[in-house]
């Protein structure tokens, strides 16, 4: 394998965890914007009440998003694996 395929083997990698880590991290951010604006709004700076929310929604989106994240996991690792003889020269 010479250096232009090694990179765009880390390309596609590093593409793939973005996509698949992308929605949770947008969830947790929209989730800590709204806290933190709710915050604001009330004055009630209890770290309980901006950890626990946050935990949740994190919680719940990536429980709903398993199936999704999975096969796009497994689709990858296939490719990868179909190719490991070009990879292994």
């Amino acid at each position: 394998m010479d250096m232009k395929e090694a990179v765009e083997l880390t390309r596609h990698t590093l593409q793939m965890a973005f996509l698949v880590s992308a929605p949770i991290l947008a969830a947790a951010m929209i989730m800590s914007a709204l806290i933190s604006f709710v915050q604001v709004l009330t004055s009630m700076q209890d770290m309980t009440l901006s950890t626990v929310p946050r935990l949740v929604a994190v919680a719940t989106f990536a429980f709903w998003l398993m199936p999704w994240m999975t096969e796009k996991l497994v689709m990858f690792t296939i490719s990868l694996l179909g190719n490991f003889r070009h990879f292994a020269q």
